[in-house]
């Protein structure tokens, strides 16, 4: 059993996000403890051998790789996330992997500078998403009936979308009704909503303006991203999102 475990977090870090919905899922009771990764504090470094997050502190350990905290939750909780037949299990396994190779181009998307590398990049996140759609069961998750692993790991990656879709039309996600009704699933999921922060809309769109990118020079008219309990602009100094594996 998991005794109130600490997650290590950075408020956009998608990674962080799966290890959250994973823990919630599971019903685990933990502690999420942010930090931030452009002033990184010295009891971070010591223990975060690769300095990312999310790291997992249980006891006197610290787990680091967020598939390596979500196989460990996975292993020491009942009510198991991933399914019992070994090559469905390996199968869920391989498109994880594949969820972390579309979060590697959702970076270059949200921070490159050169239109022609941001045009590939929305070619190459359409194809992805073609194979996904193929891919996936009549729902409402990834596999049907129960929500899974797998389930986790996406959720993160549509999170960006939300925020997209309020600054231009990528095009990226439309006419594929399978993964849009799993997305809308998602959404409404209590882990998924937990897992990220309130204003978590606000603060991806400060990181786009830091790092001016080509995807905000697409946009028509400056989007509103003010939350109804805040009407105050999110100012906050982190210089980078770290993504890991």
């Amino acid at each position: 059993m998991l005794d109130n475990p600490t997650l290590v977090s950075f408020d956009l870090c998608p990674y962080v996000q799966r290890a959250a919905i994973v823990l919630g899922e599971k019903g685990v009771p933990f502690t999420r403890r942010d930090v931030d990764l452009s002033a990184k504090p010295d009891w971070f470094t010591r223990v975060s051998p690769l300095g990312k997050v999310p790291l997992l502190v249980v006891g006197d350990d610290v787990l680091f790789e967020s598939s390596v905290i979500v196989e460990y939750i996975e292993e020491v909780t009942d009510a198991p996330l991933h399914p019992s037949d070994p090559l469905t299990r390996a199968r869920h396994r391989a498109w994880m992997e594949f969820g972390s190779s579309i979060l590697a181009d959702i970076w270059v998307l949200e921070t490159t500078r050169d239109t022609a590398a941001l045009d590939q990049k929305i070619a190459t996140l359409r194809d992805k998403f073609l194979r996904l759609e193929a891919a996936l069961s009549d729902g409402p998750w990834f596999a049907g009936a129960e929500f899974s692993v797998v389930d986790a790991v996406y959720a993160p990656v549509f999170r960006y979308f939300d925020v997209f879709d309020r600054i231009t039309d990528l095009g990226i996600l439309t006419d594929l009704p399978k993964l849009a009704a799993w997305r809308n699933a998602l959404a409404a999921r209590p882990s998924v909503i937990a897992a990220a922060r309130a204003d978590y809309p606000e603060l991806l769109h400060s990181f786009l303006r830091r790092h001016d990118g080509a995807l905000l020079r697409r946009v028509k008219k400056r989007p509103s991203f003010r939350s109804a309990k805040s009407n105050r602009e999110v100012r906050r100094n982190k210089s980078m999102l770290i993504v890991t594996s």
